[in-house]
C-alpha cells in the first residue's frame, strides 16, 4: 500500500500550485580573447526599455528563429553536434551580428570575415541569405557549449538558454546596434564581479554565476577545451528563490538551500524564509514543522534540527528533541499545541536526546497526556555522556502511525501520518531514521547532513555499519518513492527527480575517496602513526577540524585492517 506513493500530497504543500510560464527558447554566447592579464569576455548593456533584465549588462544572444533551423547548408558543424544543438549555434552567431556587428564566419579559403564583409551587411536583413551571398560558412563547429540555464520559476518571461563560447574572431570590431544593446565593453569576469559588487555594473544571477565558473580558466583555450570533451553542457541550472534577511536570494542545484525551496516552494513561489533562527518554528510542509534548537557550532552547523510530524487533528510526533533547553523545549510544546503522542531520539548523542525528558515532562505537567520516548538504547559502547534508555525500545521497520479521529483504513491512512522505522547503525550503534511514507520524506538524523559528512566514531561509529546503511537508506529511498532528505543539521535536501538518490550516491563516493587516500597514506607510511596518516589524508580540511577528522580516520583505518582479514 505504500510503494510508489505520489511525491508529497497536495493537500500537504503550504502554497497553492502555481504553474510556472513556458520557456521560450534562446540563445547566447560569451565571446573570449586572451590578454596578458587573462581572459576578457564581451558584454553588453541592454536598453533601458528592454521588457526582460531592463539596464542588465548581458552577452550577446536572443531568441531563436525558425530561420535559424533551416540555414544548416552555411553552417559548418561538429559530427557529434546534433541538429538542436547546431540551431543554438547558429541562433547565437545571427544575434552576436545583429546586436554587436560580430560575425562567427569563414571564407571559402578558411580565412575569416573580415570588418569590410560585416560593413556591407544590413544587420536587418535575413541573415543566412546574405551570409551565403558573401560565400561565408558560420563557423557553428568552434561554438561550444559552456552551460545551461533556465530562467528561474517565478518569473512571467521565462527562457531555456544555452550559454556558449567562441574565441573572438580577428580583426573585428563590436558595435552594438543602439536599440537592444549600448556599450558593448571587454572585461576579465573578475572585474566584472566587482563592478558589480561595487554597484557599477549591474547584472543577473545567471550572468554572475556563469562569470564565476569562468574565471576559473586561464586560457580561451582551456575553456573551448573543458567545453570540447562533451557536447553536454558543463552545468545546467534552473535556479530557485528565498528569502535572506527579508530580501530575494537565488540559489543553484548545488546551494545549499536549493532542495528545501524545491520542498517548500515546488513553483518556485519566493515565500520562504532560509535564515536559520531558533525563536518559532519553520513549516515546511502542512504536516511537517521544524524549530532549530539554539546550539550552533562546528560539530552541529546551524544548530539541531527537531521535527514536528502531524497536525491538529491528528496530534503530533517529535523527532529530534535536541539538547535539554528549556526554551526550545517549550516553543516545540507549543508549536505542536501541547499534543506531542510520542518523542522519538534518531540518536543517543548530547545534541539530540537530552530534552527528551524534559519535554516528557513538559507534557505530563499540562496534564496532556505522558508521550513515551522511543529510540533505541545506547550500546556499551556510546560514551558517557551519550547514555539514553528509552521508554520503548523501536523495532526496526516499525511503523509510528497518526490518524484523525473516527477514519479507518485505508481512508485513515491516506489522511495520517505513518513514520517508517529504520535502523542506520555507523555514526552511532543506536542511530535510527524514519520515513513519512505518505510523504516519501526521509528523518536522516545525523547519518546523512546538509553541507558537511557526518563524524564516524569508534567503537560506538563504525564505518562498515554506516555504508551499509546508505546503502539500505538509497534502497528505502527507491521502494518508497522518497525524494526529499531531512536532515538534524542544515535544510532540507532532494528533489522532484533523483536528487535524493544523488545526495546519497555523492556521499558514499567521498567516504570511498576518503578511504582511499587512506589506504595509499597506510602503504606509502607503513610505520606511520594516526597523527602522520591524518596530515596526507585530511590535507584538504582545516586543521583545526583535525581533532574531529581523526576519529573518521580511525573508522576508516578499523574498516581496512577488517577487510584484510
Amino acid at each position: 500500500m505504500t510503494d510508489n506513493l505520489p511525491m508529497l500530497r497536495p493537500t500537504q504543500l503550504l502554497h497553492p500550485a502555481r504553474p510556472p510560464a513556458p520557456a521560450r527558447a534562446a540563445a547566447t554566447v560569451l565571446l573570449l580573447r586572451d590578454t596578458l592579464e587573462g581572459i576578457e569576455v564581451l558584454m553588453t548593456r541592454r536598453s533601458a526599455k528592454a521588457s526582460f533584465v531592463p539596464g542588465a549588462f548581458v552577452f550577446p544572444g536572443g531568441g531563436i528563429d525558425a530561420a535559424d533551423g533551416c540555414c544548416f547548408d552555411v553552417a559548418t558543424r561538429r559530427a557529434t553536434q546534433s541538429d538542436a544543438a547546431l540551431t543554438e549555434a547558429i541562433a547565437a552567431i545571427r544575434e552576436s551580428f545583429e546586436e554587436l556587428g560580430i560575425l562567427l564566419a569563414q571564407r571559402r579559403d578558411g580565412s575569416w570575415a573580415t570588418q569590410t564583409d560585416i560593413d556591407t551587411m544590413d544587420r536587418h536583413a535575413p541573415f543566412a541569405a546574405q551570409c551565403a551571398a558573401h560565400g561565408l560558412r558560420l563557423v557553428a563547429d568552434q561554438v561550444q557549449v559552456l552551460a545551461r540555464w533556465v530562467t528561474d520559476r517565478d518569473l512571467p518571461k521565462r527562457f531555456d538558454v544555452p550559454f556558449l563560447v567562441a574565441r573572438m574572431p580577428p580583426g573585428q570590431t563590436p558595435v552594438a546596434d543602439e536599440a537592444e544593446q549600448f556599450e558593448p565593453v571587454w572585461v576579465r569576469p573578475v572585474d566584472a564581479l566587482a563592478q558589480h559588487q561595487a554597484g557599477h555594473f549591474f547584472m543577473i544571477f545567471p550572468t554572475i554565476r556563469t562569470l564565476e565558473r569562468l574565471q576559473g580558466f586561464a586560457t580561451v583555450q582551456a575553456v573551448l577545451d573543458a567545453c570540447a570533451v562533451s557536447e553536454d553542457p558543463l552545468f545546467v541550472s534552473c535556479p530557485r528563490a528565498g528569502l535572506l534577511g527579508g530580501r530575494e536570494a537565488r540559489y543553484m542545484e548545488h546551494d545549499l538551500p536549493f532542495g528545501e525551496l524545491a520542498l517548500v516552494c515546488p513553483d518556485g513561489q519566493i515565500v520562504h524564509p532560509l535564515d536559520w533562527q531558533s525563536d518559532h518554528p519553520v513549516p515546511l510542509l502542512k504536516n511537517v514543522l521544524r524549530l532549530t534548537a539554539p546550539n550552533p557550532g562546528a560539530m552541529t552547523g546551524p544548530g539541531t534540527n527537531s521535527y514536528l510530524v502531524g497536525e491538529p487533528a491528528t496530534g503530533y510526533i517529535a523527532i529530534d528533541p535536541g539538547p535539554a533547553d528549556a526554551e526550545h523545549l517549550d516553543k516545540l510544546w507549543r508549536a505542536a499545541g501541547g499534543d506531542i503522542r510520542a518523542i522519538v531520539c534518531t540518536h543517543s548523542h548530547p545534541d539530540h536526546a537530552p530534552g527528551a525528558l524534559p519535554l516528557q515532562a513538559l507534557c505530563r505537567d499540562a496534564g496532556q497526556g505522558v508521550p513515551p520516548i522511543l529510540g533505541l538504547p545506547s550500546a556499551a559502547t556510546a560514551r558517557a555522556a551519550s547514555a539514553f534508555a528509552p521508554d520503548k525500545t523501536l523495532q526496526n521497520n516499525e511503523l509510528l502511525t497518526l490518524v484523525p479521529p473516527v477514519l479507518e483504513g485505508d481512508l485513515a491512512y491516506k489522511a495520517g501520518h505513518t513514520l517508517r522505522v529504520i535502523h542506520t547503525p555507523g555514526h552511532a550503534a543506536n542511530h535510527v531514521c524514519l520515513v513519512l511514507l505518505q510523504d516519501g520524506l526521509l528523518f536522516s538524523g545525523d547519518h546523512i547532513l546538509n553541507g558537511s559528512t557526518t563524524v564516524v566514531d569508534p567503537p560506538d561509529g563504525d564505518m562498515n555499519d554506516y555504508l551499509a546503511s546508505l546503502d539500505l537508506l538509497r534502497a528505502i529511498c527507491v521502494e518508497h518513492n522518497v525524494h526529499f532528505i531531512l536532515p538534524a543539521h542544515g535544510y532540507a535536501m532532494g528533489g522532484p527527480g533523483t536528487e535524493a538518490l544523488a545526495v546519497i550516491d555523492q556521499l558514499k563516493a567521498h567516504r570511498l575517496a576518503r578511504e582511499a587516500k587512506v589506504l595509499d597514506a597506510m602503504q606509502a607510511l607503513p610505520d606511520g602513526t594516526l597523527d602522520d596518516w591524518l596530515a596526507c589524508v585530511y590535507d584538504d580540511v582545516p586543521q583545526r577540524l583535525w581533532p574531529v577528522a581523526m576519529r573518521s580516520l580511525m573508522a576508516h583505518v578499523d574498516r581496512i585492517e577488517s577487510l584484510r582479514t
